[in-house]
């Protein structure tokens, strides 16, 4: 799904010039905003991971968008008014964290394994962001607080990002299956 193909708040009929509703928004927010931790610091870690080999050249910039996605949403939840519950920060900074102790076929070194489901990962993380943008975009049309062209710039990145974590994940996958590393 494109930026062009997000339903506007016409589109279904459902247009509500009313308030937004900023208690489940604020749960919703924090909770994209707890995953967002989880997929800068695991993109971080990944890109280091694989620093010097064409993965890590396509992850670095990756990873700095990811982030600079994160801060996006946290000015969004600002210009909302929405508070950032730091216990769901914090609680995805320990899921990223116990993440890293799956196991992965090896005790002590990485798993050729190991990165194909890092990329995984990695592309989850963005589609769940995307839908994050995704829904967001049709609020914009009704509430000032949300640029239209920022959550569309954003969509935008997310698809690219997705469009390049698969190809890495798929080529890795053929790699390792295959015994072509």
């Amino acid at each position: 799904m494109s930026a062009s193909d997000v339903p506007s708040a016409g589109a279904t009929g459902t247009r509500q010039a009313g308030r937004l509703r900023l208690d489940l928004l604020g749960i919703y927010l924090n909770d994209h905003l707890a995953g967002a931790t989880v997929g800068t610091n695991r993109a971080r870690y990944v890109a280091r991971a694989s620093r010097g080999t064409p993965i890590g050249e396509a992850l670095e910039p990756i990873a700095r968008e990811i982030a600079q996605d994160r801060r996006s949403l946290l000015d969004i939840m600002a210009r909302l008014g929405v508070p950032v519950r730091q216990y769901k920060v914090w609680a995805g900074r320990v899921t990223e964290l116990a993440g890293r102790l799956k196991s992965n076929g090896r005790l002590v070194r990485r798993s050729p394994l190991t990165t194909v489901v890092e990329l995984e990962f990695l592309r989850l993380g963005v589609e769940g962001k995307a839908a994050g943008w995704r829904t967001l975009r049709p609020l914009a049309e009704t509430d000032g607080r949300l640029d239209p062209r920022q959550l569309d710039r954003l969509l935008e990145r997310a698809e690219r990002q997705l469009r390049t974590l698969e190809e890495l994940r798929f080529r890795r996958s053929q790699e390792v299956f295959r015994g072509l590393e």
